[in-house]
């Protein structure tokens, strides 16, 4: 499994829509919403991060569990953290990463000025406004952490304005 991660309007689904592969795509965050919205009556994605902690605890729980039972090659798409009212919540907490085998993470990122237009200029989402530079030096952080907690490569993409074929580019040629 390759962990693809970033900030909300780093570009990271669209990175990984570019890519041409047998890998099948999962979207994290579309699980965790399916559980959320069965378990806690979440009606959309906006309002996962709100739940208090112990509940995204328990339905990460049940999403690690569903992806440790996946068969084959997978991109999971999802967050190395998420910015909650409680403080920043571990994407990929070890107690749940043990449960994969992992062959890379990657890191899909932008320039904050970058992130905060993406994120100005996207109607269908209410983002929390929170410090992008903040976000982004704690992801790499995470993503520190993961690497070595997994022993596979970190890799750092810039998906940057104008230049999307060029990040897919980069992480076409890491597929294993």
């Amino acid at each position: 499994m390759i962990i693809a991660m970033g900030l909300p309007g780093a570009g990271k689904t669209t990175v990984l829509k570019g890519l041409n592969t047998d890998y099948k795509l999962v979207n994290y965050g579309d699980l965790m919403l399916e559980v959320e919205k069965e378990k806690f009556g979440i009606k959309d994605r906006d309002e996962m991060r709100r739940l208090p902690i112990e509940k995204q605890k328990k339905a990460q729980k049940m999403v690690y569990e569903r992806l440790s039972k996946m068969k084959g090659k997978v991109i999971l798409d999802t967050h190395c953290s998420i910015s909650t009212p409680s403080g920043f919540f571990p994407g990929v907490p070890f107690n749940y990463l043990k449960m994969l085998k992992v062959d890379a993470v990657v890191l899909i990122t932008a320039d904050v000025e970058e992130v905060a237009k993406r994120r100005a200029d996207d109607p269908t989402r209410k983002r929390d406004a929170d410090d992008i530079a903040l976000h982004d030096q704690m992801n790499r952080a995470y993503l520190a952490a993961y690497s070595a907690f997994t022993g596979a490569p970190a890799v750092v993409i810039f998906n940057r304005q104008g230049k999307l074929e060029e990040a897919v580019a980069q992480l076409q040629r890491i597929l294993i």
